[in-house]
């Protein structure tokens, strides 16, 4: 790997009561690296990014942010180190106003009103449409522009690291490639990805690298590229 990479989990477990969502993972992701994990609906993904987020907590394992550890962190106290969670199923507040909805991202740079202005106004550079409709009430756009929304409501927490759990659910093909295009923006800046997504073919074109879950078991990882290609991977995820 040579240098520190960004993130860094090791044989990380997770458990859900009696449940065990994920069993001894091990992966990492580098700055400015865009990394995909893929695998069939249970899997274990959301559980993963959960867990790297905060929201959950591992039951083994470790969590190293820039080397350093991340287990006693709280889910705020990530977001302050550069971690931005956009979740699946977008959880905007559907009665508050666009830009409400995206000013409670930068909660942790509230104090930086010049700084915030700005954060601002980067999303609306990336999200054009959401400055159209930054005085409407969430709950009445498009699931696109929902997904825009979550998005754009990480990035003004300034990540170095953004975790995307399922962008393109429920979405229109040309939507898809548009939240995708904006993706790739985002990683062109520097950003580093960490991407959940059920197209995985759509995610494998994205990516540098990719992990393959399975019942909460890492069973396939490499180049994106070579998994693209990959018989097991076209036989289980690709539809060939």
């Amino acid at each position: 790997m040579g240098e520190t990479p960004l993130l860094q989990l090791n044989h990380l477990s997770v458990q859900y009561g009696g449940i065990q969502a994920l069993h001894d993972v091990s992966l990492h992701v580098a700055s400015g690296e865009i990394v995909t994990l893929i695998g069939a609906n249970g899997a274990g993904k959301t559980s993963c990014l959960r867990a790297i987020s905060g929201l959950i907590a591992p039951a083994q394992g470790s969590m190293q942010w820039m080397g350093q550890d991340l287990r006693n962190r709280d889910a705020a106290q990530r977001v302050r180190l550069g971690l931005a969670h956009s979740p699946e199923g977008r959880m905007v507040l559907a009665q508050q106003s666009v830009e409400d909805n995206l000013k409670l991202g930068s909660f942790v740079h509230r104090a930086d009103k010049v700084g915030c202005q700005q954060s601002l106004d980067e999303v609306f550079q990336l999200f054009p449409r959401l400055r159209e409709r930054r005085a409407q009430s969430a709950g009445t756009l498009s699931g696109g522009e929902q997904q825009m929304l979550a998005m754009g409501r990480a990035l003004m927490a300034r990540p170095k690291l953004l975790l995307l759990d399922e962008p393109s659910l429920g979405l229109a093909p040309l939507v898809v490639a548009e939240i995708f295009d904006r993706m790739r923006g985002m990683n062109a800046q520097g950003m580093a990805l960490l991407l959940v997504e059920q197209n995985a073919q759509l995610a494998l074109r994205l990516a540098q690298r990719a992990y393959v879950l399975e019942s909460g078991r890492i069973v396939l990882e490499g180049k994106a590229q070579e998994l693209l290609h990959d018989s097991r991977v076209k036989a289980a995820y690709l539809g060939a």
